[in-house]
């Protein structure tokens, strides 16, 4: 199995890609960022797209990992609905099954969130709703995993300090939850 991601800090913190290697047995690519936004994975004049067409080309990947910018599927929705769609049509083509993955919101009562003056519950339900709705669209999967960082018993250490990124336990945590979304797609492909 072969898994390209496409996102930013949120997805090579701990480095994600290593932990959903070792969770699926697959060959785990990235093509990453920090801040990036899906959109800029087909802007011709972003290098990050030059890299993404390159790995497009391959056209052996059996599932595509689609994460946006935190604060892009609320501050900029039409660009990230528009690239949503792109890049989950280019992935059906390619025979390849697109996986969002859904992040959360800052951390609550942490600095960053205080700073932005944004409120914690608001951010969480428009990030995943963004997401939900970019899934449903698109018939892709989703790993929802804002949801588990939003209902865990102990939030707090599923953030890195800057109330943001993830832990190390975030991102253990979110590699098993796209690696069981992956599973479970595999097995109902077997019956």
């Amino acid at each position: 199995m072969k898994i390209l991601m496409l996102g930013n800090s949120y997805t090579f913190f701990n480095d994600l890609p290593v932990k959903l290697a070792e969770l699926t047995g697959a060959e785990v690519v990235g093509n990453l960022r920090g801040g990036a936004c899906l959109w800029q994975q087909l802007d011709p004049n972003d290098d990050l797209c030059k890299k993404c067409s390159a790995l497009l080309a391959q056209k052996d990947w059996d599932y595509i990992v689609l994460q946006e910018h935190s604060r892009g599927t609320f501050e900029f929705p039409k660009e990230f609905f528009d690239a949503s769609r792109k890049l989950c049509m280019i992935a059906r083509e390619m025979g390849a099954t697109p996986v969002f993955y859904c992040t959360w919101a800052y951390q609550r009562g942490g600095k960053l969130i205080t700073d932005m003056k944004l409120d914690h519950d608001e951010m969480f339900r428009k990030i995943n709703a963004a997401y939900h709705k970019a899934a449903e669209d698109n018939n892709a999967l989703i790993a929802d995993v804002g949801a588990r960082f939003y209902t865990d018993e102990d939030p707090d250490s599923l953030f890195h300090p800057d109330g943001s990124h993830p832990s190390d336990k975030g991102s253990a945590l979110a590699a098993s939850i796209i690696a069981d979304v992956i599973f479970k797609n595999e097995e109902s492909k077997q019956k």
